[in-house]
């Protein structure tokens, strides 16, 4: 006999006919005559509900059906004489694969969000998390889907990497020196040309510069893969390990990637509401009344296109005590991201950024105070998306990376797209958690990753 899903067992109007479930019992309740067993395996928010015959089976294998153990169970899928589902399996038989004593942690009763970070290798058999990460499958392969009908070509970059992306140097580093006794030059400081690669490496950062390179071949690709910083930021909305999603396009321009950009998130969106109905409909109930409308509205309106001037002139006359200053040349905070977002109420695209605050690689304007650059800002979230056109003048990028002391000789393969062939293009970058955070109405980054990693925690 084939197993079936939960999920298909729910949906199925083919009734009285033989089944097999297996998965975890979320409850136990029942009679002395007759227990309900319900049976979850992940496929669904939803359980399926077992009816045993207390006379039919021995006491000793239900003694051993509590919450938490996993199960087979064999018999009749009948439509539900009782409230809440239409069918419910009559069980003929039963085995346990595996037991789950009294402490079990997921008890039926609240658990915090806290708590169960605690215990992250059992959070996704709760309600919550198996739905958060359901919906993060849902938006993976949306992802991929999207990038393959219009065209794109799927690269995978480098993990490991000898370039800083951003500038930051906010990078952890990859070594097999015995950093109790590393080999140094004569300065005293250590000499990795003894190191496995002969050169200092990093995890990265980003994909795109390694984006950029294929781009000026196949035109548009994009890279899906985990990134990771070392910035010791404890907020709700930092990780240390994250995934980004990076298109990079030959012959578009600032106002083409503005265009791909909301076509893009429109239509995850989209997918998740068209896909994901009974988790979201739960989170929404659960955590965030307002989910369905966020969702809503960023399917339905245009994304506002303002200049970062405006951006300024908007917030210092809004007439709002802000924490930080609305000021011309610094970086708009979180604050400053949701009112404009509340304001317009909609998305929000800032374009024409101050060229000090950004990266090295953003397209100079004509003014030669601002770059093409482009961030979207989303309700809570702030901002979902960076990206610009890039700077493909060679000597106008070798300046660039002068003024932000940035080796050239380190970058010279970057430079060569510069050299042979240069052509217009643009790029962003998505990060994959912060889109799920806002698809699911959760409120902690931490809760939307399987196992977070954050400064003091890398546990699991």
């Amino acid at each position: 006999m084939i197993k079936d899903s939960v999920k298909a067992l729910l949906s199925s109007t083919d009734y009285n006919r033989p089944v097999e479930v297996k998965g975890w019992v979320r409850t136990k309740r029942g009679s002395k005559e007759v227990a309900f067993i319900a049976i979850n395996d992940g496929s669904t928010i939803h359980n399926i509900q077992a009816v045993v015959s207390i006379a039919s089976f021995p006491e000793e294998v239900l003694k051993n059906v509590n919450t938490g153990a996993c199960v087979c169970i064999k018999g009749t899928l009948v439509q539900s004489q009782g409230k809440g589902q239409t069918v419910e399996i009559q069980a003929e038989s039963m085995e346990i694969y595996g037991t789950a004593d009294e402490t079990f942690p997921l008890q039926k009763k609240g658990h915090t969000l806290e708590f169960l970070r605690e215990i992250a290798h059992l959070r996704p058999r709760t309600n919550t998390f198996g739905a958060v990460f359901r919906v993060r499958h849902a938006m993976a392969y949306a992802i991929h889907k999207y990038f393959n009908d219009n065209g794109f070509f799927y690269i995978h970059t480098p993990i490991i990497t000898g370039s800083d992306a951003e500038g930051a140097g906010q990078m952890f580093r990859v070594t097999t020196l015995d950093m109790k006794n590393p080999p140094k030059g004569a300065d005293g400081a250590i000499d990795y040309t003894e190191d496995f690669f002969g050169k200092e490496t990093n995890l990265t950062v980003s994909g795109q510069l390694e984006g950029e390179l294929f781009a000026m071949a196949l035109s548009k690709i994009y890279t899906f893969g985990p990134t990771f910083r070392a910035e010791n930021s404890n907020t709700p909305r930092h990780l240390a390990e994250f995934w980004m999603i990076e298109p990079e396009m030959a012959f578009y321009d600032v106002n083409d990637n503005m265009d791909l950009a909301e076509d893009f998130l429109k239509y995850l969106v989209k997918y998740a509401l068209d896909n994901c109905k009974d988790d979201i409909d739960f989170l929404c109930n659960m955590y965030d009344k307002e989910l369905l409308n966020k969702l809503n509205m960023v399917v339905s309106k245009a994304f506002k296109r303002i200049t970062y001037t405006q951006a300024i002139e908007d917030l210092k006359n809004s007439g709002k005590k802000f924490e930080f200053a609305a000021e011309w040349g610094a970086d708009l905070q979180k604050e400053h991201e949701n009112y404009l977002v509340e304001m317009f109420g909609a998305p929000v695209m800032v374009t024409g950024y101050p060229k000090e605050i950004k990266a090295f690689y953003m397209k100079l304007n004509e003014d030669g105070k601002t770059v093409r650059g482009m961030d979207v800002l989303f309700p809570y979230v702030g901002e979902m998306i960076g990206g610009s056109q890039r700077e493909e003048n060679y000597d106008t990028l070798v300046v660039r990376m002068k003024e932000m002391h940035i080796p050239e000789k380190d970058m010279q393969w970057y430079l060569d797209t510069r050299r042979f062939g240069t052509a217009p293009h643009s790029g962003f970058g998505l990060g994959f958690e912060r889109l799920i955070l806002f698809v699911t109405g959760m409120t902690n980054i931490r809760d939307v990753v399987p196992f977070p990693r954050t400064p003091k925690n890398a546990e699991f």
